[in-house]
């Protein structure tokens, strides 16, 4: 007779992580901060009594593996860490409900899985300390650049490989974490959906087509300073004119092609009320699935830049800050959480995630990958006021144990 998981568990444990590391009702569990340590010791103790065997990796991700009849491994994931001041379920759902569906397995298979189970809590899945977001589900894939990573610095100035010493972890050596995915025959994932798109269909969840890709360019606009009282407007070489019309573009670029088009920052130089802007700087951040549609994207912008400057009469300059792949989840993995949905009562919706997961870095190591969503009250994360209906979260948990059972029979198979 099968066991079931115990969805109320995984409330009363998010609960209680809520209550241990919250501060005005905010997350405080930033990576490598005494909040995330202390989140972690209270993690471990969940673990003690169940037949895992569980360690640390070279790059800080935590491992617990319950061994199967075969060496092959379905690996959950989830993180502990937190954004400042950030919500109670980005990342901790993920993980205490792959703890409860690893519950279920123990009592129901004493014996072991027909396939190795590893439950992973990475590391600085956020980044919010060093602005290397997915460290070590990176370092993992092997995508993680050493290089630059011995650059990075938190706003007190401390670097990475210092404060990664302070924890026992040696930056050189990140790399070896890769062995850890040397046995791995898929990779699941529940998160909350952090956007509307469930809540605007009223549905509570989602299989997930996989991670947009991302271009991010800084784009400088030059033109001539000159005193706004006494320059006509014709004879102006107005560098801000032609950055604010390519700001109104890129929502019809977006919408042309089904992605997405955020103008994040915009600086003017001299920047003051007395000139007309002599430079203009603004950040494009640009997102689609489909890589032929995100590069489309990209050149429809740069002409429209061209286009905008030779209007002004100033110059346009264009500098790449990010480039980051789509990662596209297994087809057979989607239909299968699919069928996890339908199994437990909601009709199965198909939806891309516009932020990057570390499921993102499982499709980069090569690893068949499908993350289950669920729905965000309000569309919203990284805030105090992220939250999920109850009887959301609850289904949730159990429709990631519908898909790690089809998946446990698919691979067994």
């Amino acid at each position: 007779m099968q066991s079931q998981p115990d969805p109320r568990r995984v409330l009363r444990d998010l609960r209680e992580l809520r209550a241990k590391t919250s501060v005005d009702g905010g997350a405080q569990r930033v990576a490598f901060t005494p909040g995330w340590t202390r989140a972690r010791e209270w993690y471990s103790n969940l673990l003690a009594g169940l037949p895992l065997e569980t360690r640390r990796d070279a790059a800080g991700n935590l491992w617990s593996t319950f061994h199967g009849r075969s060496s092959r491994t379905l690996i959950l994931g989830g993180h502990l860490d937190s954004v400042p001041n950030g919500g109670w379920l980005d990342g901790a759902l993920d993980l205490l409900a792959g703890l409860e569906v690893v519950r279920r397995l123990a009592s129901e298979h004493p014996e072991g899985p027909p396939l190795t189970v590893r439950l992973v809590d990475w590391a600085d899945e956020e980044g919010a300390r060093f602005g290397r977001s997915l460290f070590g589900s990176s370092a993992c894939s092997g995508t993680l650049d050493l290089d630059a990573a011995r650059t990075l610095r938190d706003k007190d100035g401390l670097t990475l490989p210092a404060v990664l010493a302070e924890h026992g972890i040696d930056l050189e050596r990140l790399h070896d974490a890769r062995r850890e995915l040397d046995q791995a025959a898929a990779y699941l994932e529940l998160h909350i959906e952090q956007g509307p798109v469930l809540l605007d269909l009223d549905q509570p969840l989602g299989a997930v087509l996989g991670t947009f890709g991302v271009e991010r360019h800084a784009i400088t606009f030059t033109g001539q300073a000159a005193h706004s009282g006494s320059t006509p407007m014709a004879r102006r070489h107005d560098a801000f004119l032609a950055a604010a019309r390519l700001g109104q573009e890129v929502y019809p670029i977006a919408q042309r092609h089904g992605g997405v088009c955020t103008i994040g920052s915009c600086a003017t130089s001299p920047g003051i009320p007395t000139s007309v802007v002599a430079e203009c700087r603004l950040t494009l951040d640009q997102r689609h699935l489909d890589p032929a549609a995100l590069a489309a994207m990209w050149t429809e912008a740069r002409e429209s830049s061209e286009r905008f400057a030779r209007e002004a009469r100033v110059q346009v300059r264009w500098e790449r800050l990010l480039r980051i792949d789509p990662a596209p989840f297994s087809p057979m993995l989607i239909d299968l959480a699919d069928a996890a949905i339908r199994d437990v009562g909601a009709a199965p919706i198909r939806l891309p995630s516009g932020p990057l997961h570390d499921a993102s870095e499982m499709v980069r190591a090569g690893i068949p990958t499908a993350m289950l969503f669920v729905q965000s009250l309000h569309g919203i994360s990284h805030n105090p006021l992220e939250d999920t209906r109850e009887e959301h979260l609850e289904l949730a948990v159990r429709a990631l144990d519908r898909l790690v059972r089809r998946t446990l029979d698919h691979l067994s198979d």
